[in-house]
């Protein structure tokens, strides 16, 4: 029987102390209750209340941490099926397998390859988060870990089913605290006993959900804590429905054995395949995804899909509101004006970065939204670029008083001129894309 707020806050130290973030003991309870918090959130819970309480109030998906260090990546904890219920505590994780075939020279050189596959974009740093290496049918598999760990600035995945080699390579790299993969009917007593001494993650793999499920409560008996349920994309729509059913079980039903996070195995006949398969199992519900190939064209796309759906939808994403010098300025280059949202300013920024024509973008602050939204909510006025621009001392940088608005604002113009220091004001274009040939066609001669 779930808990209610009442239960739990009886067991709470009851001082309202705000240790957790909450004002109160009762908003943290509720909380709790809803499994939006783990009971273990308020420092002062006593021993017995969580030894009484803890299975009870514990998030419906077990928390897994994979690697070590700066490095690691936490997994799982999620408490809703969709973004907009409330958000999602961890992005998927993008896992590039390293087959056993390979030679060492060829290994080393893929983990490379790899790790110089790194975008920027809206302000962070997009790439792979796991290495998934093959160690079944290697000669000496405690050496091929060896030689690519070294060269991995990542976690690893250690993948295979033979009990002998795995606990081989985790006694010597247990440090690295790998992700063992993968338990199945066949192994499990052996995988699980090895994750449970060694207190490392296990993913867990079978035919069907209730075998999971059997499998997971084995491993848990043996002592192992984490778990991954790990999922084969050989038919992709029944594996999108066995995985949407174990969240479900999860989240909504409470079904310990499931509340765990998952990944799943791309096996796609094509690279163009294997890119639309891992976007749409990284956002619905691939915590992991592991793939073959990790060609540019392919990891860019899987990595944005990943990066716009686990934003959180709570808090805006802003950038600082100020005056951003672009490319090496001077006292006759241009003067833009953007919100501060950070897609908006990313994309416009990145234009004019583009052009080659060094410029002032000077950002407002909008409360995060971009252009047209900021104007139909007022949150942005021709009185507030005003006020900005004064702030920052734009003019003071320049010898022109010409200013470039953005397309979407062409009534702020008249006004501008009326009460501003900027006499010229500029019409500029209504998409980013279309800057670098408006800054080249007016204002190449002013440069």
């Amino acid at each position: 029987m779930a808990l209610t707020a009442l239960d739990i806050y009886k067991q709470l130290p009851r001082t309202n102390c705000k240790k957790c973030g909450f004002p109160t003991c009762m908003a943290f309870a509720m909380q709790v209750a809803a499994k939006q918090k783990a009971l273990t959130d308020c420092p002062d819970v006593t021993d017995e209340a969580k030894n009484g309480l803890a299975d009870a109030s514990a998030p419906p998906m077990k928390l897994v941490v994979i690697g070590n260090g700066d490095g690691q990546l936490k997994l799982g904890q999620e408490t809703v099926m969709f973004r907009h219920e409330e958000k999602f505590h961890h992005h998927a994780a993008l896992a590039v397998r390293i087959p056993a075939a390979l030679s060492n020279a060829d290994a080393v050189a893929k983990v490379e390859a790899v790790g110089r596959c790194k975008f920027d974009r809206v302000g962070a740093e997009l790439k792979v988060d796991f290495y998934a290496i093959e160690i079944d049918h290697i000669q000496d598999p405690v050496e091929r870990v060896r030689i690519l760990a070294e060269k991995c600035s990542i976690p690893i995945i250690l993948v295979g089913e033979d009990p002998v080699a795995m606990a081989a390579c985790v006694e010597v790299h247990r440090a690295l605290r790998p992700l063992i993969f993968k338990a199945t009917s066949a192994n499990i007593d052996a995988f699980s006993q090895l994750a449970a001494t060694s207190k490392l993650p296990l993913a867990i793999g079978g035919a069907t959900l209730e075998e999971m499920a059997d499998l997971t409560q084995k491993a848990k008996d043996k002592g192992v804590d984490e778990m991954v349920l790990a999922f084969e994309a050989k038919e992709p729509a029944k594996t999108l429905q066995l995985m949407t059913k174990a969240r479900r079980a999860a989240l909504q039903k409470h079904f310990r054995p499931l509340g765990y996070p998952a990944m799943v195995e791309i096996n796609a006949p094509s690279l163009e395949n294997e890119a639309v398969l891992a976007a749409s199992f990284a956002v619905k519900y691939g915590d992991i995804v592991m793939i073959d190939h990790a060609e540019t064209w392919q990891l860019f796309p899987v990595l944005t899909a990943i990066q716009d759906i686990f934003t959180d939808p709570q808090v805006p994403n802003t950038v600082e509101p100020k005056l951003y010098e672009i490319g090496n300025v001077n006292r006759n280059s241009p003067v833009l004006f953007t919100t501060n949202f950070a897609l908006t300013y990313f994309c416009v920024a990145g234009e004019v970065e583009r052009s080659k024509i060094p410029s002032y973008l000077c950002v407002v602050e909008t409360e995060g939204m971009g252009v047209l939204n900021a104007y139909a909510g007022d949150k942005i006025s021709v009185e507030k670029v005003v006020k900005t621009l004064d702030n920052l001392g734009v003019a003071d940088k320049v010898d022109h008083r010409k200013l470039i608005i953005p397309g979407l604002l062409p009534v702020y113009r008249a006004e501008l001129e009326d009460i501003s220091v900027w006499k010229e004001v500029i019409i500029g274009p209504k998409t980013a894309r279309e800057i670098p040939a408006f800054l080249s066609q007016n204002w190449s001669s002013q440069d």
